[in-house]
């Protein structure tokens, strides 16, 4: 049976399953305009995640063909999946931040091949063994990869404007890190319990309330940029903090408050990484031979193929915040490339 919370002041979030995936699933808010209802994301291409979202949607007492737009706020499929689907049954418009909307767009041109091609190679330049990158090498099949042919949006999130939403008032706050054009959205708005702070903070994958969010890599076939994803990540936490919103509602696990407590947990949780892995570093290793040694939900030989090389990623994203800090540096030799602490 499909899940649907009243927030009041018109908002409401419906439970979308994610297939085969330990998040479960994801909180697709519903937020009531002058012109029909607005969807804060939209969950997982998948036709049990549609069916949960149709029948949410009539327990709102709305529909898919009444929605009248579509506010993103990463381009990740649990997220974005279901948006082309959406604009088919109602013509509404698809908003995202152009960083991400780039994203989207460069995944729609690659060939699947050229795309498995890639990871192989970041992979094996992070010192994966070759019986792990090996099933990448050999992959084509254009279904191998979920979102694949994501929907193109028609609109920009502009980072500080209000969006379009007639009687509401939706600001766009950039929080890169997760992706680098995810965003919260921070309603403007009295709180209809009246709870203290300013507003309501619909925050994504940003700010979760149990859970630390994924921090990996940014890069793509089609960018050769350097970039520093944790750095980002946690300038974007302090933003957020400094909002101090009186409820957050995230699009996994469930609505919270004390934003600012929550970023600090997760400030302390990063640096406390970072000094951990300097720890690692006293002799060089790669980034797979660093996420070998990190501290996981699990055992490393219990983690599967695919959550490695999630792991392997952020791994590398720590690494490079601590090159950027100055406090590890790139060493030559041996298999992939290895860091060493200084």
């Amino acid at each position: 049976m499909t899940q649907v919370y009243g927030h009041g002041g018109g908002v409401r979030s419906i439970r979308v399953p994610i297939p085969d995936n330990p998040l479960g699933h994801t909180l697709v808010h519903v937020v009531d305009t002058d012109r029909g209802p607005v969807l804060v994301d939209t969950g997982w291409d998948d036709p049990d995640s549609w069916d949960a979202l149709t029948d949410g949607l009539a327990a709102c007492g709305t529909g898919p063909e009444e929605i009248h737009g579509v506010v993103i706020t990463h381009h990740h499929p649990d997220h974005h999946g279901l948006s082309g689907r959406v604009r088919e049954a109602s013509g509404a418009w698809i908003a995202m931040h152009a960083a991400d909307a780039a994203i989207v767009r460069r995944t729609r041109a690659t060939r699947p091949e050229t795309w498995f091609a890639y990871m192989a190679d970041k992979l094996a330049a992070a010192g994966a063994p070759e019986d792990h990158v090996a099933p990448l090498r050999a992959a084509r099949r254009p279904g191998s990869l979920p979102g694949f042919s994501p929907a193109d949006p028609d609109r920009e999130i502009v980072p500080g404007e209000l969006l379009d939403l007639p009687g509401r008032r939706l600001r766009a706050i950039w929080t890169p890190g997760h992706t680098p054009g995810h965003v919260c959205l921070h309603l403007e708005e009295e709180h209809p319990a009246g709870l203290p702070g300013h507003g309501r903070l619909f925050s994504g994958d940003h700010l979760l309330p149990g859970i630390t969010p994924h921090i990996g890599l940014y890069e793509d076939p089609d960018d050769t940029t350097s970039t520093d994803p944790l750095g980002d990540y946690l300038a974007s936490l302090e933003r957020v903090a400094a909002l101090r919103p009186a409820e957050i509602l995230p699009a996994h696990q469930h609505a919270f408050t004390d934003a600012p407590a929550r970023v600090r947990e997760l400030l302390d949780h990063h640096e406390a990484r970072l000094t951990g892995l300097l720890a690692l570093l006293t002799t060089p290793l790669t980034p797979w031979q660093l996420a070998e040694r990190m501290e996981w939900n699990r055992p490393w030989d219990r983690i599967p193929p695919g959550s490695r090389t999630i792991a392997v990623a952020e791994a590398e994203a720590h690494l490079r915040r601590l090159v950027k800090l100055g406090r590890a540096e790139a060493v030559a030799g041996g298999e992939g490339v290895a860091y060493v602490a200084v």
